[in-house]
Formats: structure tokens, C-alpha cells, sequence
């Protein structure tokens, strides 16, 4: 064996304890991320109860209190807080104003990439740490096979097959969380972009009556 095949096979056998350590942080991970969602479906999601055309006609209804429709809704916490944000600044332009909703959507947003970022990693890393602890084994094994060592190389395939198992749990848990979440973020986000689309509308509208009213009557 030359000394090139040694150095890789010292490499191997140091990565092998921290990709163990690793795949069972991953799992662990995707555990409390699994409890996580759980929580929220149960805190948060269940509590979406929305009409969506009815609030866009109360909304659009004249003289109507946009606040008073906000918070009646049955929109979540954090939907409420952004359309009432854009509400609580009559001083603004129409121009202002759009920038201010485009802030308040794009924080939203952030909120939720934020949340399914771990998930999504741990979907992409699972695979590879659970390959690299199948790999990593193999090579004792495959001494241990020539040696007739038949405990060694059964030790060395349970430790491979083991760390597969664990990697693809994990990814295919946190895939199956990202995917969950998102349709869920998806449908927050796109009532949001709706009901904050009408509101600008009819604060355009309120402004524009409001300037009518004010200007010098000849």
C-alpha cells in the first residue's frame, strides 16, 4: 500500500466518529423539528379561518374600518400585524405606502425561508453523511473479509448499514416537513399578497377622497 493510499485511509477512519456524531445530531434534530410542526399546526395553522372574497368585499366596501375587518378576520397573528402596519401610517404617500407593504410581505417571507432552512439542510445532508458512513466502514471490512476477521467485517457492515438507515430517516423526515411547511407558507403568503393588494387599493381610494374633500372648493 503506498503512502497515498495510507493518508486517505488515516482520513477515513478520523472522519468516521464525527459523521456517527453528526448523522445522530441530524436525527435528533429532525425529532424536535417533527414536535416543532406538530406545535405549530396545533398553535397556528388550525387557526387560519378565512374567508377570503367575503373580507376583500368588506374591505371594499365604502366607509368600511379596515381595522375593525383586519382584526375580526380570521387571519393569523402575524398577517394582521402586516396589514395593520400599512393602516397605521395615513401620513404616507401612495408611493410610500406601496414600498411599506412591499417591506412587510418581504419580512413575512424571510420569517418563513428562515423556518424550513434547517429542514432543508438536514434534506441535502442526510444522504451524504449516511453515504460517507457507509463508505467509511467498508474499507475494515474489506481488510477484515481478506483476513477471515468475520466479526470485524460483520461489525464494519452494521456500522454501514446503520449510518444509511439514519441518513435517509433524517433526510426523508426533514424532506417531508419542508414539503408540509411550505405548502403552508405557500397559502400564508399568497393571502397576504391578496388582502395587502386590496388594501392599497382602497387606501389609494380613501386618500384620493380624502384629497377631494380638502381641496379649496371655487
Amino acid at each position: 500500500m503506498s503512502i497515498f493510499n495510507e493518508i486517505l485511509r488515516v482520513l477515513a477512519d478520523a472522519l468516521q466518529t464525527p459523521v456517527v456524531i453528526l448523522l445522530i445530531i441530524l436525527v435528533l434534530v429532525t425529532v424536535v423539528l417533527t414536535g416543532v410542526m406538530i406545535g405549530e399546526f396545533f398553535t397556528e395553522h388550525r387557526h387560519l379561518n378565512v374567508e377570503l372574497p367575503r373580507l376583500v368585499d368588506r374591505m371594499n366596501e365604502r366607509g368600511a374600518d379596515l381595522e375593525l375587518c383586519i382584526q375580526e378576520s380570521g387571519l393569523l397573528k402575524r398577517q394582521k400585524k402586516a396589514l395593520l402596519e400599512v393602516t397605521l401610517h395615513p401620513e404616507l404617500t401612495n408611493l410610500m405606502r406601496e414600498a411599506l407593504a412591499v417591506r412587510m410581505i418581504q419580512n413575512e417571507q424571510e420569517v418563513y425561508d428562515k423556518r424550513v432552512r434547517t429542514s432543508d439542510l438536514i434534506a441535502k445532508l442526510g444522504p451524504v453523511l449516511g453515504l460517507l458512513g457507509t463508505l467509511i466502514p467498508l474499507g475494515p471490512g474489506i481488510i477484515a473479509l481478506g483476513q477471515g476477521d468475520t466479526a470485524a467485517l460483520s461489525a464494519s457492515l452494521l456500522t454501514a448499514f446503520d449510518t444509511t438507515v439514519a441518513g435517509l430517516i433524517a433526510a426523508g423526515t426533514a424532506m417531508v416537513i419542508s414539503g408540509i411547511r411550505n405548502s403552508w407558507y405557500e397559502n400564508y403568503m399568497s393571502i397576504l399578497e391578496t388582502l395587502m393588494e386590496c388594501l392599497l387599493e382602497v387606501e389609494k381610494r380613501n386618500g384620493y377622497t380624502r384629497e377631494k374633500r380638502k381641496a379649496p372648493q371655487r
